[in-house]
C-alpha cells in the first residue's frame, strides 16, 4: 500500500502529524481532533483543509483528501460514516487525490466493517474541546442540505406505488446514460468472463448463453424475463434460439427502449415487453423464467411471496434461473433510511433494496415448491464487470455529466468502485440458482449428471490461490455448458 510522506512538523498533542507549508493548526488540526474522537485508533487519511492546512488522521496515511469548505464538514458531522462521506463526495465538497479505488480500498473496513469484525468508528464522548471544534468547523446555523440525487421515499415499503418510485429512482435517469455506462450490450448484471481477452459485450453474450443453456431454450420454449431491463436476454434468446419471450419491468424508460431494441433486432414477432408489476402476472404459464437482478429489489419481507408467485407461473418441467447478488452477512438488517443500518447504497443507488444470504434465497425457492438443481457462484466475474463499467464512465465522464448531472455521475463512480472492492473481498457474492417444477411423482426431466468438464471461469492470473491449470490458461472445450441440457419440451410425461 502506498504511504504518504510525513505532513509537516510533529510535536503536537495529537499523536499524528499536522502542518502545511510550514504552518500548523487551523482547520486541519480541528478536523484531526474531531476525527480522533470518532476513530481513536486513527484513520489512514491525510486531509487538506480549505484554509491550506494539512493533517494526518492516522499514523500511516495512504489516502489524501481535500475538504473544500464547511459544507463537507457539516455533512460528515450530521451523518458520520457512509452517508455523511457520500454526501460530501457526491456534492463535490470532498475530493480524493489520486486513484479513487485505492483510496476506497484503504477505507473500506472503516466504512463497511465486516459483520464479525470490530467497528472502527464509535460514538464520541462529548467534551468542551470537541464541542468547540465542532462549532467552529460547522460554520453556519443552517443544517446541511443533502444532494438532490439522494432518494426520498414515502409510504410503506414494498407497496406497488413505492416499488415503482424506487425503480424509477435508479433506472429512469435516461437511456443515453446507460448506453454510455453499459456499452452496446445494454445488460446491467454480472458478465461471464470465460477467457481472457473478451470484450464486455462478448462477456455479456456469454452470460446470456449460459442462462439459455441452463434453461434449455429452444424455438419451442416460452420464456418469461422478470425485471427484463432493456430486453437483452430476450433478444439473445429470440435471435440465437428462436425462443418466444415476455419481459416485464416497472421502468418506463427501460420498457420504451426495450421495445425499440426488439423491433430493431427483427424479433418483435417473438418478444413482447410490458411495463408491469410481476404481481399482476397471474393468468400465464411458461416453460422457463429468468429472474436476473430482480430479487435484490424485492426485500426480505417479500422474498418468499415473490418466489411462490413466479413458481406458480411455471409449467411442470419448467425451469427457473434465479440470478442474484447475495450477502455473506447471515443476519442482514433492512437498511431503513435514518436507521443505524442505513447505507450509501440504500440512499443513493438502490432505495429499499436488500441482499439475502444464499441459504435464504435457496430456502425461499424450495419453499415455493420448486426443486433446486444447481447453484453456481460468479463472484469473481463481477469485479471485472464493474471495472469495465467504471472505465466506460470515466472515459466519457463529461458526456455522463451532460446526461445526468455531476452529482449522479459521481454517485455512480463511487457506487461501482465500492462494489468492485466488496466483491473482491467476498463481502458480497453473485449466484445463479437453477430450479425446476417437478412432474407428479418427483420427475424433474433434468439430466442426471453434469458434464465432466468444469465450469469455464475467469480467475485473476496473479492470484496465488488460482489453480495451476487455470494459471496455465487451460480452457474448457468450446461449446461445453455447466449443465447438459436436453433441447425441446419433455414429451410423454404426465399432465396436471
Amino acid at each position: 500500500m502506498r504511504r504518504l510522506a510525513p505532513a509537516g512538523r510533529s510535536g503536537h498533542v495529537s499523536p499524528f502529524r499536522v502542518g502545511a507549508d510550514g504552518r500548523s493548526g487551523g482547520v486541519a488540526a480541528r478536523l484531526q481532533r474531531v476525527a480522533a474522537a470518532f476513530a481513536p485508533g486513527g484513520l489512514p487519511v491525510r486531509v487538506r483543509a480549505w484554509d491550506g492546512t494539512v493533517a494526518d488522521l492516522g499514523p500511516d496515511p495512504s489516502v489524501s483528501v481535500t475538504v473544500t469548505g464547511p459544507p463537507a464538514v457539516r455533512h460528515m458531522l450530521a451523518a458520520p460514516g457512509q452517508i455523511g462521506l457520500a454526501r460530501a463526495y457526491v456534492s463535490g465538497d470532498l475530493t480524493v487525490e489520486g486513484d479513487l479505488e485505492q483510496a476506497m480500498s484503504s477505507l473500506f473496513d472503516v466504512l463497511s466493517p465486516p459483520a464479525d469484525g470490530a467497528a472502527v468508528m464509535r460514538r464520541p464522548v462529548p467534551s468542551a474541546r470537541l464541542l468547540l471544534d465542532v462549532a467552529l468547523l460547522w460554520g453556519s446555523s443552517r443544517p446541511p442540505i443533502a444532494p438532490a440525487v439522494e432518494a426520498r421515499l414515502n409510504g410503506r415499503r414494498h407497496t406497488r406505488v413505492r416499488d415503482a418510485v424506487a425503480i424509477a429512482h435508479h433506472y429512469d435517469v435516461g437511456n443515453d446514460f446507460y448506453r454510455l455506462l453499459l456499452g452496446p450490450a445494454m445488460t446491467y448484471s454480472c458478465a461471464y468472463w470465460t477467457r481472457s481477452g473478451l470484450t464486455l459485450a462478448e462477456a455479456q453474450e456469454a452470460k446470456h448463453e449460459l442462462i439459455a443453456a441452463k434453461l434449455a431454450l429452444t424455438s419451442d420454449t416460452e420464456l418469461l424475463d422478470v425485471g427484463c431491463g432493456w430486453g437483452s436476454l430476450l433478444i439473445h434468446a429470440a435471435t440465437r434460439h428462436g425462443t418466444r419471450g415476455l419481459g416485464v419491468t416497472l421502468s418506463r424508460a427501460q420498457a420504451d427502449l426495450a421495445r425499440r431494441r426488439v423491433a430493431e433486432a427483427g424479433v418483435a414477432h417473438l418478444v413482447e415487453i410490458r411495463r408491469q408489476d410481476y404481481r399482476d402476472l397471474t393468468d400465464l404459464h411458461v416453460d422457463a423464467i429468468a429472474s436476473v437482478g430482480m430479487a435484490e429489489h424485492v426485500g426480505t419481507s417479500e422474498l418468499a411471496t415473490y418466489s411462490r408467485h413466479i413458481a406458480q407461473l411455471l409449467r411442470p418441467g419448467g425451469r427457473l434461473l434465479h440470478h442474484t447478488i447475495s450477502t455473506r452477512n447471515q443476519r442482514p438488517v433492512e437498511p431503513r433510511q435514518g436507521s443505524r443500518a442505513d447505507t450509501f447504497i440504500n440512499r443513493y443507488v438502490f432505495p429499499d433494496g436488500q441482499l439475502q444470504p444464499m441459504h435464504a434465497t435457496v430456502a425461499a425457492i424450495e419453499s415455493s415448491g420448486l426443486e433446486v438443481r444447481d447453484v453456481q457462484s460468479l463472484r469473481e466475474h463481477y469485479p471485472r464487470t464493474l471495472r469495465a463499467w467504471t472505465a466506460n464512465l470515466r472515459r466519457d465522464f463529461d458526456d455522463a455529466v451532460n446526461h445526468v448531472g455531476v452529482d449522479r455521475a459521481r454517485t455512480w463512480e463511487l457506487y461501482m468502485t465500492a462494489s468492485a472492492i466488496a466483491f473482491d473481498r467476498a463481502r458480497v457474492g453473485v449466484n445463479q440458482v437453477l430450479a425446476v417444477r417437478m412432474y407428479p411423482g418427483g420427475v424433474s426431466g433434468m439430466p442426471a449428471a453434469r458434464p465432466e468438464a468444469p465450469h469455464p471461469c475467469f480467475l485473476r492470473e496473479h492470484s496465488s490461490w488460482t489453480p495451476a491449470s487455470v494459471r496455465r490458461g487451460t480452457r474448457v472445450r468450446q461449446g461445453a455448458h455447466p449443465l447438459q441440457v436436453t433441447p425441446g419440451r419433455i414429451t410423454q410425461t404426465p399432465q396436471i
